[in-house]
């Protein structure tokens, strides 16, 4: 009796490591890495107009998918795409109305004059994104780097003023442009990890001057990122 147990052990215990080899081959050649993620950043202006300034937290919400393509034979280095949404909003001391032919001016404002001013945008994006990574088969806590190109399209964008002169809203202004483009930058250990965005085109269209001279600002943020499989 003892060796017909010691013979079942035997063979369920090589079942078992058998069975393992198998698994972990499957998974080996499956496994995919950080298909779903979430930001929050700090936004900020770039090539601002000299007496722009910004005040108070200027921030964005991001989350989206990725498909995470494998490259390479350890599936550590992949390209991904995907498609997000991103909520931004910058509050700064740039007023913008909208005159009665349509068009919209622009002006700087004395701090003492207002309690609120911010413009927003709402994007839908797509992020294209070459990533590295130490992960493994097994392994879910590992360093990464990806960097990338996002493309935006402006679904939505509107600016609020409270002031001296009363208080309004304005949607879909025109002088947005309809497309933003920039690069990205993500690295870290496991959950945490830093996230840049640098913008290469600017927020307004030509179309939007101040004090004669077009508004080129772009949009720069830095903040955290969030990967979930």
């Amino acid at each position: 009796m003892k060796l017909y147990l010691k013979i079942v052990i035997v063979l369920l215990s090589v079942q078992w490591a058998f069975s393992q080899e198998e698994s972990a081959k499957i998974v080996d050649s499956l496994y995919k890495e950080d298909q779903f993620y979430i930001g929050v950043t700090y936004n900020l202006l770039g090539n601002k107009p000299s007496d722009l300034s910004q005040s108070g937290f200027s921030s964005g919400i991001h989350f989206g998918f990725i498909k995470d393509m494998p490259i390479n034979e350890k599936r550590n280095v992949a390209i991904g795409i995907g498609l997000g949404y991103s909520m931004n909003s910058y509050n700064q001391n740039m007023q913008v109305q909208e005159l009665g032919d349509g068009s919209y001016s622009y002006a700087i404002l004395d701090g003492d004059t207002y309690s609120k001013n911010r413009f927003a945008s709402h994007l839908l994006e797509l992020p294209i994104e070459f990533r590295w990574r130490t992960s493994t088969p097994t392994e879910f806590k590992f360093w990464r780097i990806y960097t990338g190109f996002k493309i935006g399209y402006n679904i939505l964008n509107a600016s609020k003023f409270n002031g001296d002169s009363g208080a309004y809203k304005l949607t879909n202004i025109d002088d947005f442009n309809k497309v933003e483009y920039g690069l990205t930058l993500s690295a870290g250990y496991n959950t945490w990890n830093i996230y840049f965005y640098y913008g290469l085109n600017p927020i307004f269209s030509d179309n939007a001057v101040l004090d004669g001279e077009v508004i080129n600002m772009n949009a720069i943020k830095v903040g955290l990122m969030f990967y979930i499989l």
